[in-house]
């Protein structure tokens, strides 16, 4: 096999192989760092079998652009289906090679559940996720400093679940759900993941206290997915009429509203502006994910209920917050589901998990974006071409960071310890 590559039909490079081209990485970033804003033409060409005398395929393009992105990337590996989850762990993964480490991993933690990892404004060294099982708890990572927590000890005593970092650090916003799950036969998504309640609270990372609002902390309403502005003073978070679940989780409908922070005390201001109306304009959302700009906000958009992740009609929608308008941006959605996402830093470039390929897995795909318009999403390259089909896990909650977690192996299993 051969690849040949060219930029206004000057040959750049060539590249020989096998079963498949691997490109020397030094030239590659060579050739990158050159020719930033122009258009890559690349043509293959393979000797088979059945074509010993070679074979050329149509030339395709691509464009290289001028936008950095982040060195790293954070994201949990589970096997997909519902007997092994067991088998799971928090990894990262160097953007700019195809080095990949683990972060946490679940014989930590006597293989309890590792899940909803989440970082200060990108930053490596304040993390947290939660890790279930024996002796379990929320780890927060500043720095050196490490410590565990137990949620529902503190103040109204309520478990967190889905989590978003203030950009200060000072706190970190919850869901508390309780989360239960349902398997059908005959139906197109197999399983269905749902909420017997959920609710809003603030932890106060300086002074370990949690706090609540009572006007999202009843039975009525269901709250979940909380977002903060990047400029810390809106909290977004998805609500819902509460629901005989799971009898009816097809008329589970959820909305996406805001409300005023205020970072002095972790309180709630009175104001409550709905950014997207399920009884007007339909369907569920889910993931609220705002734009480091603070202009969009970008969304998981699904028939009904709240885990998009198992349903098939899962897509990618995108709000104005200057406008209101809502944008279905096709080219970067599919057939099958399109659900958990992530903004760059710089606001350039998004990651999301995706099942396109096959159904079953959830891959990473990154996409570009400029003024109100995404590009044509990639799969997270590979080494070996054939690791997103012999990987048997599946990727979700990915995460952009400036650069590499580093998380003492001995301090985290330490917190895990039981007596």
């Amino acid at each position: 096999m051969q690849a040949t590559f060219y930029v206004h039909n000057d040959l750049v490079l060539q590249a020989n192989g096998g079963t498949y081209v691997k490109i020397p990485s030094k030239k590659w970033k060579q050739l990158l760092e050159t020719n930033k804003g122009r258009d890559l033409t690349i043509s293959v060409s393979a000797w088979t079998p059945e074509h010993p005398e070679g074979a050329t395929y149509k030339p395709f393009r691509i464009h290289i652009d001028n936008s950095p992105i982040d060195n790293y990337v954070a994201y949990r590996l589970i096997p997909p289906g519902y007997e092994e989850w067991n088998r799971m762990g928090i990894f990262q993964r160097n953007l700019t090679s195809f080095d990949e480490s683990a972060i946490f991993i679940n014989t930590q933690n006597h293989s309890g559940c590792v899940n909803c990892h989440n970082f200060a404004w990108y930053n490596p060294q304040k993390m947290m996720f939660h890790a279930r099982g024996p002796a379990g708890g929320t780890v927060i990572m500043q720095g050196d400093n490490i410590e565990k927590i137990n949620l529902d000890s503190l103040g109204p005593k309520k478990n967190g679940t889905y989590p978003m970092w203030h950009p200060s650090g000072k706190y970190i916003a919850f869901s508390s759900n309780i989360t239960k799950q349902s398997f059908y036969s005959h139906c197109r998504d197999k399983i269905e993941v749902y909420d017997l309640k959920s609710d809003i609270i603030i932890y106060d990372v300086m002074h370990h206290k949690v706090l609540a609002d009572k006007r999202f902390n009843d039975s009525i309403n269901w709250e979940t997915f909380p977002a903060f502005s990047p400029d810390g003073k809106w909290l977004y978070f998805c609500t819902a009429k509460a629901k005989l679940m799971p009898i009816k989780f097809n008329e589970l409908h959820y909305s996406l509203i805001r409300v005023p922070f205020n970072e002095k005390d972790g309180s709630l201001g009175a104001e409550i502006d709905t950014i997207y109306s399920a009884a007007k304009e339909g369907g569920s959302i889910s993931l609220p994910r705002i734009s480091p700009d603070g202009r969009y906000v970008l969304l998981t958009w699904a028939g009904c209920s709240t885990f998009h992740i198992q349903h098939k009609d899962a897509d990618l929608m995108l709000i104005d917050l200057k406008t209101r308008q809502i944008i279905h941006p096709k080219n970067v959605n599919s057939n099958d589901a399109d659900s958990y996402h992530s903004w760059s830093q710089n606001g350039k470039w998004i990651i999301f998990a995706s099942r396109r390929l096959d159904g079953m897995y959830s891959r990473l795909y990154i996409a570009p974006f400029k003024n109100g318009n995404f590009g044509k999403p990639f799969l997270l390259p590979q080494k070996d071409p054939q690791e997103n089909k012999r990987r048997l896990y599946s990727y979700n909650i990915p995460e952009f960071i400036r650069a590499k977690v580093v998380l003492s192996k001995d301090k985290a299993s330490a917190l895990f310890k039981v007596n």
